[in-house]
């Protein structure tokens, strides 16, 4: 988009980037309960890839989530940004499906052609995706192809295989839908790029830049120490204000939000290199601790017995309030029974 804004760019250090993006993600303090603390927590979706992931960055925003948070009649589950399941608020549907719905060639085509097939097999019916894959004769995993058409939900309690149903296909051009999936990762993720929107999103670059470059009246470049970006003009003023420290501790689950990042962002967020290989593995990445809006370990969670390993040394009262954290974690049958251990 070069060209595109005469204007200098804005200088953003770290901690304002930082500052930003925990305000952003509902992390500088826990809202109160209701529909719109949800719908704000979820502004980029809830990655539930892992069991109760959806529900645990949940409770790490808004304040009184229970376990049953993810079936909540403001949330549906569907396959989406990268074929990961999500938790999104229904009225997003849209946002998060046709969003990423290829605008032709034969990525669409599969999608359609699998969609269709998809809603003609399932007849009204709700089943395991594994059974209705085997039944229509296809991968079952091809199956996620068919959620960017917007008609494909799924239902993952994170014990069983996730269940799939069809519905109605959301009445909305998947350009617009891309526009407001584009305006949302800058929104959570800023300053960003086309090219991390496309990396987030799981989309071809060039329908990412089409999307920014749509976007460019209501952006402004930005000079971060990672190189030359761009924020929503409507946040500027946030990010030149002082929106004070994050409070108290945040168990953040495997996949949350908040580092969900790639390449540089990863090393603006944490620094050190042996701690980026702690929190980003090459297998099933842990979760992520963080103390007072900086993130200070990693966690790992078995049943009810929760493993904390912290990147320096904490004070007494730190793991005490790292403790409470861990055993007010909105688990099944865990209430008071979470363990904590703690690894050097």
């Amino acid at each position: 988009m070069t060209g595109m804004h005469k204007r200098q760019p804005l200088e953003l250090t770290r901690q304002q980037i930082l500052t930003h993006r925990r305000d952003a993600n509902g992390l500088l303090r826990r809202l109160p309960p209701g529909a719109a603390a949800v719908r704000r927590a979820a502004l980029a979706g809830l990655q539930d890839s892992m069991p109760r992931a959806a529900v645990l960055s949940l409770h790490a925003r808004v304040t009184g989530t229970t376990p049953e948070a993810w079936s909540h009649s403001s949330l549906v589950q569907l396959w989406g940004p990268r074929f990961s399941a999500y938790a999104v608020a229904a009225e997003d549907r849209a946002i998060f499906s046709l969003g990423r719905l290829p605008a032709g060639g034969a990525q669409r085509r599969r999608a359609e052609d699998l969609a269709g097939r998809l809603h003609q097999w399932l007849d009204g019916r709700a089943m395991p995706y594994s059974e209705a894959g085997r039944g229509m004769g296809v991968a079952p995993n091809s199956l996620r192809y068919a959620a960017a058409t917007g008609t494909v939900l799924i239902r993952w309690d994170g014990a069983e295989r996730p269940t799939v149903r069809t519905v109605e296909r959301p009445a909305i051009d998947p350009a617009q839908a891309r526009l407001e999936l584009a305006r949302r990762h800058l929104h959570v993720f800023g300053p960003s790029t086309a090219e991390g929107f496309a990396a987030w999103a799981g989309i071809a670059k060039a329908e990412a830049l089409a999307a920014h470059k749509a976007l460019a009246p209501g952006l402004i470049p930005v000079r971060t120490p990672l190189g030359d970006a761009w924020i929503l003009a409507e946040q500027e003023a946030g990010f030149r204000a002082d929106a004070g420290p994050a409070d108290g501790v945040r168990l953040l689950p495997s996949g949350d939000a908040y580092f969900l990042l790639q390449g540089a962002d990863r090393e603006l967020l944490v620094p050190e290199a042996d701690r980026r290989a702690a929190l980003w593995t090459s297998r099933v990445w842990p979760g992520a601790v963080m103390l007072d809006g900086e993130l200070v370990g990693t966690w790992r969670r078995a049943g009810r017995d929760v493993t904390v390993q912290p990147w320096q040394p904490m004070s007494s009262a730190e793991r005490d309030a790292v403790t409470a954290e861990a055993q007010s974690l909105p688990l099944p049958g865990a209430a008071n029974r979470t363990r904590v251990h703690w690894v050097a």
